[in-house]
C-alpha cells in the first residue's frame, strides 16, 4: 500500500534543535502512529468514543478506582477548567508565586475561570503548610475572596520536586482548613521517573483531589486531561468543561495519544530520557567556569546564570529563554527526543561563547 500523499509541505529545517521548551519538540513516533490507528472509520463524538472510554480504565489504574478523567485541549484549560470545578463564585486559589497559573496563563484563571489567586513567594518553586497559612485565612471576612483550593506543580516551574511525604503534609493542611488541593502535572511524568514511584504514590495515595495530567510536554501531539480523584470535591464536570471551550468534537484523538502514553509505560521512558538527558547537560555546564546553576536540577530543566551577552549570542545558535533577563538567568530545557549529541553541542557552544 502506497503511503498517503499530501500537498502540505515541509517548512522548517529537521536537524534544528533547541533547549527553550518540551513543547518544542515534535510528537514521538508512537503517539503518531496510535493516531493513525485511531483514525479509521466512525466513533461517536464528544467522549462517546470507544477510545474515551478505554482511557477511563487506563487512568483509574494509575490514580485509584475513583479516577475519571476529562480530556482537553491543553494545559491551561486543564487547570482553569479544574479549579473552576473545586471552587464557588467566591473562591480564591492558594498557589506559589512562580506557578504556571499566576505567571504564564494570560489572566486565564482570572478572566475565563473568575478565580482570585493567593500569591506565595517561595525559594524553590514550592509550598509549604506554612507558607500555605500566609494566605489561609480569613474564610468568613466578606471583603476578602475566600481560599478554597491549594494548587501545587509537580515537577514545579523550576524543576523542583515535591516528596510525597511533603504533599501529604500540604493536603492534610488544607483539607484541614476544608481546602481542596490541585496538582499541575503538565510534567507530572518527569516527577514520578525521577522519584522513581508511581503516579499515584504523590496524587491520590497522599490526598490530591483534582489534577491536571500533561501529556503534550511529553511526546503527544496535543491534548491534556483533567482527572477527578476525588469525585465528591468536585461538581458539574461535564458542563464546565464544556462552558470553558474544552470539549473536544473528535475526542478518541485526545484520548488515543494519552492512552498510546500510559498504558504501558511509553510516558516513563520519555520522562526519564528528557531527566537523563537534563543531568547530562547540568553535568557539562558545571565545568564552565562563569556559569553558576540555580536550583537542583531534578526533572527536565535547568535554570542557569551566565553573562547577559553570552546568552544572546548562544541564543542565535540554539533557541531557549531568559527567564530573569535582568538577572542574566536562562532555561533551558531537555526533551523526549533530546539526544546526547544536542547536549554535547550546547555544551561546547557554551564553552566557546563564554571564551570569546
Amino acid at each position: 500500500m502506497n503511503p498517503p500523499k499530501t500537498d502540505a509541505r515541509r517548512h522548517h529545517d529537521p536537524e534544528v534543535r533547541g533547549f527553550a521548551s518540551d513543547n518544542y519538540a515534535g510528537a514521538h513516533p508512537e503517539v503518531l502512529a496510535a493516531l493513525a490507528l485511531a483514525n479509521g472509520g466512525h466513533q461517536v463524538a464528544y467522549g462517546e468514543d470507544a477510545y474515551t472510554e478505554n482511557l477511563q480504565r487506563i487512568v483509574r489504574s494509575h490514580f485509584g478506582a475513583s479516577a475519571e478523567a476529562f480530556p482537553v485541549f491543553n494545559g491551561t484549560g486543564a487547570n482553569v477548567v479544574a479549579l473552576q470545578a473545586v471552587t464557588d463564585r467566591w473562591g480564591a486559589v492558594i498557589c506559589a508565586e512562580s506557578a504556571h497559573i499566576n505567571v504564564d496563563e494570560g489572566g486565564a484563571p482570572e478572566r475565563m475561570g473568575g478565580l482570585k489567586l493567593l500569591t506565595v513567594p517561595t525559594p524553590d518553586g514550592k509550598l509549604t503548610p506554612e507558607l500555605i497559612d500566609r494566605q489561609a485565612y480569613g474564610w468568613e471576612d466578606e471583603h476578602r475572596a475566600m481560599p478554597q483550593v491549594v494548587s501545587i506543580t509537580q515537577s514545579t516551574e523550576l524543576g523542583t520536586l515535591y516528596t510525597p511525604e511533603e504533599i501529604r503534609a500540604i493536603c492534610e493542611h488544607a483539607h484541614a482548613h476544608g481546602m481542596k488541593v490541585h496538582l499541575d502535572g503538565s510534567r507530572i511524568a518527569n516527577a514520578a521517573a525521577s522519584l522513581n514511584v508511581p503516579m499515584r504514590t504523590f496524587t491520590n495515595a497522599v490526598g490530591v483531589d483534582i489534577l491536571s495530567l500533561g501529556g503534550t510536554k511529553n511526546g503527544a501531539l496535543f491534548g491534556e486531561a483533567v482527572v477527578v480523584i476525588d469525585p465528591d470535591a468536585v461538581r458539574r464536570m461535564k458542563h464546565l468543561r464544556k462552558m470553558s471551550m474544552q470539549l473536544a468534537s473528535k475526542m478518541r484523538f485526545v484520548s488515543v495519544q494519552l492512552e498510546a502514553l500510559l498504558a504501558k509505560d511509553l510516558w516513563l521512558r520519555n520522562a526519564r530520557h528528557s531527566n537523563e538527558m537534563a543531568q547530562r547537560l547540568a553535568e557539562g555546564v558545571r565545568a564552565v567556569h562563569g556559569v553558576e546553576i540555580l536550583y537542583p536540577v531534578q526533572a527536565n530543566a535547568v535554570f542557569a546564570r551566565l553573562p547577559h551577552d553570552v546568552s544572546e549570542r548562544l541564543q542565535k545558535r540554539f533557541r531557549f529563554y531568559f527567564w530573569d533577563e535582568s538577572a542574566g538567568d536562562v532555561r533551558w530545557m531537555c526533551a523526549f527526543d533530546t539526544t546526547e549529541e544536542d547536549v554535547d553541542a550546547f555544551v561546547a557552544a557554551l564553552k566557546e561563547e563564554m571564551a570569546r
